[in-house]
């Protein structure tokens, strides 16, 4: 059965990268996926381009695994050499737009949800979700799905990570910051300047040190990435504007980071979104000790995924390197599906009760 899994999660990665698939304009990989399922007896639920499907014999009194991956992808770089969407295998290569990031992921967990999709007795069910939008954190993605998928006890994400373990994931916030002044000539002693208002915020952001430091990432990081201000050189600013990148830990939520902000700083502060947030896993979690069992390492993950949108345990894990997402000419081994499937069951497993 695993062989034929692997034969026709190759052939389905081709075929969704022969398809673009730019966030928002997923449908036609929807279609796809939906088809694909179709074909092998499973009924599918849809939102927009949004696909997911249940075991088929779902129990209400057992909990959930949701297993996570999305087909969209970003634009094709400038760099590319080859058709993006030739999906074109060279020396063990699968090359293609999309085919790491995170195309292999994806198909490597409908191949996991075939494999435990007519077991009986398991301990959990399965809820397999195909989702939009993850490359722009999109609001139709799969938040726009979570109150329909039911209740879920743990998440497997599917993004490139060697099938090693993430096990936690920096949240995300933008804060943008506005020092209020008072207009007036430059020439004379008029007005309040804004920059010299923004100047003390603007260096307690690069200086201040969080009290709780994370186990897995370390302390808080903040970074002053922009700053705009004045109209003219003869002009005293009334306003300065600055952005703040927030990379947040598994020690707070984003809201107590913006609380803290707001107690340690003058400015008007506003982010822009408290969505994107941190993420963990117990080391102790059953799938990750199936994990370590089989000799796969865990670690914490700087970047963002759709796991910042999950409120349950969830763990980043799938095939594919992620120093290949969005570069030029961007592969996946066709091995490494291989290994994504005989990873994911195999972890599953002992979880599940087989």
């Amino acid at each position: 059965m695993i062989d034929r899994l692997i034969k026709e999660s190759t052939e389905l990665l081709r075929d969704l990268i022969r398809i673009q698939s730019f966030s928002k304009e997923e449908d036609r990989t929807a279609n796809l996926i939906a088809q694909f399922l179709g074909e092998h007896g499973i009924k599918t639920n849809r939102k927009l381009n949004n696909v997911w499907a249940y075991n088929k014999h779902f129990d209400a009194a057992k909990p959930t695994i949701l297993l996570n991956s999305h087909h969209d992808t970003v634009k094709p770089n400038s760099g590319y050499t080859r058709d993006p969407y030739d999906a074109a295998i060279e020396d063990g290569m699968l090359f293609g737009l999309g085919s790491n990031d995170a195309g292999g992921c994806l198909v490597s967990l409908i191949a996991t949800f075939l494999y435990f999709y007519e077991q009986e007795g398991l301990k959990y069910n399965f809820c397999l979700a195909a989702t939009a939008e993850e490359e722009i954190s999109g609001n139709d993605g799969l938040e726009l799905v979570i109150p329909d998928l039911g209740e879920l006890e743990f998440a497997i994400v599917g993004e490139p990570t060697e099938m090693h373990l993430a096990i936690a994931e920096k949240g995300l916030l933008v804060i943008d910051c506005t020092a209020h002044g008072k207009a007036g000539h430059a020439a004379r002693e008029e007005g309040e300047n804004a920059i010299y208002k923004a100047l003390p915020d603007i260096e307690w952001f690069r200086t201040y040190q969080f009290p709780k430091v994370s186990e897995v990432f370390g302390p808080v990081k903040m970074t002053v990435t922009i700053i705009n201000a004045g109209s003219q050189h003869n002009v005293v600013p009334a306003n300065c504007t600055f952005t703040v990148d927030v990379r947040v830990t598994d020690a707070y939520t984003n809201e107590e980071v913006v609380e803290i902000i707001k107690q340690h700083v003058n400015c008007e502060v506003k982010p822009r979104s408290v969505r994107l947030k941190p993420s963990s896993i117990d080391k102790n979690h059953p799938i990750v000790v199936s994990g370590i069992a089989l000799g796969k390492t865990t670690y914490g993950s700087p970047t963002t995924s759709d796991q910042a949108l999950l409120s349950i345990p969830s763990l980043k894990c799938g095939p594919g390197f992620s120093g290949r997402s969005h570069m030029a000419d961007e592969f996946l081994y066709v091995d490494e599906i291989r290994q994504g499937i005989e990873g994911y069951i195999a972890m599953l497993k002992p979880v599940v009760g087989l």
